[in-house]
């Protein structure tokens, strides 16, 4: 699952120095990856007082690093070459190849057929396949902070992107078809912040003003919910996410506050409107929207949050995703001093999510931790609170998240120290095969003169 840009920003070497470069949630949400001064580092999210850190690399200066879903390969971009994107197969400790392109790189995108790389001013789109250079659309408009988002469905891969560096224009591309799909009036500001469901269905975005999140319809464009996240300050949304059955979004900014949304389609006969009193009172506010100023009812008629977490610090740029963990829905949420907090929500009744647990992903004194020091500690004070409902936290880990496709093989976020299958060593330059190994790289060299490419 998409989640937005890492917790550290793009940027490039000019960028101040920080002990949490970034972080980023795989495609489903299973693997985290984290990246440092000192190198990059990769866990598994199967349980929620345990992290599994299954690889560390010693790759400096990491201020982009995406893993694709639980698979073996990862791309990585450090500030000492920040003109150039490397892909490792981190389970072989290779290099697949590297691609260089005529400006820093601000966001790298991937899924199983697409891999996207955003400059501040164009976008290349390449064949995860074979990395041939399938498409670079030049003179996208300025794109500081290279906003961008590619759906992880690889029936629909579709790439969003603004359209405009002064208003908050989406542009989704077809990545399959290389075709323009719709253009999105989304916001009056510029865009801060894009996110996919997992079908590509629909698109939530934020503006750079932060007091309003929308969501349309893919690929037709209509505005599907709107929901206000306060009114009080403007903020910067850092991330935005779906739960894995779209029925949540989730928002995280650099206040202490990160709000869950629930999309909820109100049913013609009015049953479901009455059946509580901000439904009621919503109602009302519905019926006197034509009374009044545009913008008045506007407000009125946007959607409050259906739960919330309070963070213990805010400030801080953060990362949020929406995932399934010991068959419970959690938020979780990397924050950019190096911790990584899991809280339990409640699907029913939402309200204050409770802290169930908090896992320090960087030392307090030192940027560099060894896998086995990753450090957690369990929330009792806040599992208390809510006895009925957190009582359930300590259900047995399931086991890991696999996805089965034709012609592809995925280690669903294998153990470190786990025994490699014959069939994924290979003899010579690497090679990896479509049968057995996802992804089928069979070559990497400069496609059509855009990024230059090199095989190891």
């Amino acid at each position: 699952m998409e989640t937005g840009e890492g917790a550290g920003g793009p940027g490039g070497p000019d960028r101040p120095a920080i002990r949490f470069g970034c972080a980023s949630f795989n495609q489903d949400s299973t693997s985290l990856a984290l990246g440092t001064k000192t190198g990059y580092k990769l866990f598994s999210l199967t349980s929620v007082d345990s992290l599994d850190c299954i690889h560390e690399s010693e790759t400096p200066d990491v201020f982009i690093v995406e893993r694709l879903f639980s698979s073996s390969l990862v791309v990585v971009v450090s500030t000492a070459t920040p003109q150039r994107m490397n892909i490792y197969h981190f389970k072989k400790g290779t290099e697949i190849c590297n691609y260089s392109y005529p400006n820093n790189i601000l966001a790298v995108k991937l899924n199983r057929q697409r891999l996207v790389v955003c400059l501040e001013e164009s976008i290349y789109i390449h064949n995860i396949k074979d990395m041939k250079l399938l498409k670079t659309l030049l003179n996208t408009p300025s794109n500081l902070s290279g906003l961008c988002a590619l759906s992880v469905n690889h029936s629909n891969s579709y790439l969003a992107y603004p359209g405009s560096a002064t208003i908050g224009e989406v542009i989704v591309y077809d990545a399959s078809s290389l075709s323009t799909l719709t253009m999105v009036p989304a916001h009056d500001s510029p865009l801060a912040a894009l996110s996919f469901n997992a079908s590509a269905t629909k698109l939530a975005s934020a503006s750079e003003r932060g007091t309003v999140i929308r969501v349309f319809s893919i690929p037709e464009g209509l505005r599907l919910f709107e929901f206000r996240r306060g009114m009080k300050r403007y903020v910067n949304i850092s991330s935005l996410s779906f739960s894995p059955d779209a029925q949540f979004l989730c928002a995280s900014s650099n206040t202490e506050t990160v709000h869950i949304f629930k999309m909820e389609q109100l049913g013609p006969s009015g049953e479901d409107e009455a059946a509580s009193w901000s439904a009621y009172v919503g109602k009302m506010f519905s019926a006197a929207s034509s009374y009044l100023p545009a913008q008045v009812s506007g407000m009125m008629s946007q959607d409050r949050a259906f739960a919330t977490v309070h963070l213990l610090t805010s400030g801080q740029r953060n990362v949020c995703t929406l995932a399934t963990i010991q068959k419970l829905p959690r938020v979780l949420v990397a924050t950019a001093d190096g911790q990584l907090f899991i809280y339990n929500v409640d699907p029913q009744d939402g309200g204050e999510c409770v802290l169930a647990y908090k896992h320090r992903l960087v030392g307090a004194e030192d940027d560099h931790v060894d896998c086995t020091e990753t450090e957690g500690s369990e929330v009792t004070e806040a599992a208390q609170a809510c006895p009925s409902y957190a009582a359930t936290a300590a259900l047995p880990a399931s086991g890991p998240v696999t996805a089965t496709l034709t012609g592809y093989s995925e280690d669903g976020g294998a153990k470190r120290g786990e025994v490699i299958p014959e069939h994924e060593f290979a003899a010579g330059p690497v090679c990896l095969d479509d049968e057995n190994e996802f992804p089928p790289i069979n070559w990497c060299r400069d496609g059509t003169g855009g990024g230059q490419g090199r095989r190891s």
